[in-house]
């Protein structure tokens, strides 16, 4: 018997194993769950205000190469972002990616930046964009993110 094997005689079925991570997921009080969510509309409204146009314009197609790989990818965030409305936990990484790229581009761009002195409209646009995060690093439930995504066991490889 292989260890896989020896785990679900051990603990069920794996509609078993499914059920009490589904259940082990939805250990967030109500209250978390709707943090979550008012961090998702956040991405989502934001990137739709600044991001969806450039697209439904076609403008995305007359941006330098790099920028307009940004916006693509920032619009498929905002569609994750209003997913994460309905499926919070779910989507959690959504979140933790948001708060991520922001808080290493703030050390290895932002801060440096401010200590060089460097003041330019394009450089302050973007670290008051990038302030902004400061929202989504609130509402993450970084105690159960911690628990669920470092200190839980991760799943089989075979």
């Amino acid at each position: 018997m292989t260890t896989q094997t020896t785990e679900l005689t051990a603990t069920g079925t794996p509609d078993d194993i499914v059920r009490a991570r589904t259940a082990a997921s939805s250990s967030l009080p109500t209250y978390r769950l709707n943090m979550m969510r008012i961090g998702y509309l956040f991405m989502a409204v934001g990137l739709v205000l600044v991001k969806w146009p450039l697209i439904i314009n076609g403008t995305v197609a007359t941006l330098p190469v790099y920028e307009g790989v940004v916006a693509v990818l920032l619009t498929a965030m905002s569609l994750l972002a209003f997913l994460g409305l309905r499926y919070p936990v779910a989507m959690l990484p959504v979140l933790m990616f948001e708060v991520g790229w922001k808080l290493i581009w703030m050390a290895v761009v932002g801060i440096p930046n401010l200590a060089a002195g460097d003041t330019s409209a394009l450089f302050t646009s973007v670290f008051f964009n990038v302030c902004f995060g400061a929202v989504v690093l609130v509402v993450t439930p970084w105690d159960y993110a911690w628990k669920r995504f470092v200190r839980a066991p991760g799943d089989p490889w075979r």
